[in-house]
């Protein structure tokens, strides 16, 4: 495995929780001891982790740089499928809805089971999933600028789109959450999914803990305006931080 890539995967590990061992990335990577002490050694210099006995934390939680759609499909998989399971049971016949982008997004899109629905998303991964399972849904994919990072449409042509429709319910994720705010890593994405959940009479934010806590570039909506979290109950009980605790859903 290229540095590179050791240095990526380290960071991946350190996204889940904000700590890991070095016997952890041992195992999970396959080097030696002294090849992980080498790399985190580097990579506090370079301001993004600090050192702590047998392991590293996180400096901050703010990523310097956002993962791929890519990327993010293979972490937490499991979180995220209760979290969808969860999400799913509050989507009924006849609902308009919109669904943001994200890869937690993205397996909601594979298990909806109600049928009579008109489902509108920027997403193109997310679009993709619900056209395998047509039925009698109505489908659209709103156009516009893509964002090849996370496989959206963004910009003046899919906001205009956008202004013009209302919902039932929006199925949004985001990159972090800290206190009320909610966040993700461009202006551009942030803006799109603030007209949809302003048109939306309820809203639901779909995230797993590693996100709870955590900072990003651009706050988009604030907690006090979300029905509901629907996140996972993991052992160091992150989702606790969510101030309001009617807020959540476990």
């Amino acid at each position: 495995m290229l540095k590179t890539d050791r240095f990526q995967a380290i960071m991946s590990l350190l996204e889940v929780s904000g700590t890991v061992r070095v016997s952890d990335i041992m195992d999970k990577l396959a080097v030696s001891d002294m090849t992980v002490r080498r790399d985190l050694d580097e990579l506090e210099k370079q301001g993004l982790l600090e050192r702590v006995h047998g392991g590293a934390k996180l400096k901050d939680f703010y990523r310097h740089v956002e993962l791929s759609h890519t990327e993010k499909q293979i972490m937490l998989q499991e979180e995220k499928q209760r979290i969808v399971e969860k999400a799913n049971e509050l989507i009924n016949d006849g609902d308009t809805l919109f669904l943001g982008p994200g890869t937690t997004i993205e397996l909601l899109s594979k298990i909806i089971r109600a049928d009579s629905l008109r489902i509108v998303t920027n997403c193109l991964p997310v679009f993709e999933e619900l056209n395998k399972h047509k039925g009698n849904r109505k489908i659209y994919l709103l156009g516009g600028e893509l964002r090849e990072t996370t496989q959206c449409f963004v910009g003046e042509i899919t906001n205009k789109s956008l202004n013009d429709m209302n919902f039932h319910k929006a199925f949004f994720s985001c990159n972090a959450l800290n206190e009320q705010k909610i966040m993700t890593s461009t202006f551009e994405e942030g803006q799109t999914q603030q007209i949809a959940l302003n048109n939306s009479v309820e809203r639901f934010l779909l995230i797993d803990h590693s996100k709870i806590g955590k900072k990003d570039f651009s706050v988009y909506y604030n907690l006090q305006e979300v029905t509901a979290v629907i996140t996972d109950e993991d052992e160091q009980k992150h989702y606790e931080k969510i101030e309001k605790e009617e807020k959540y859903i476990v």
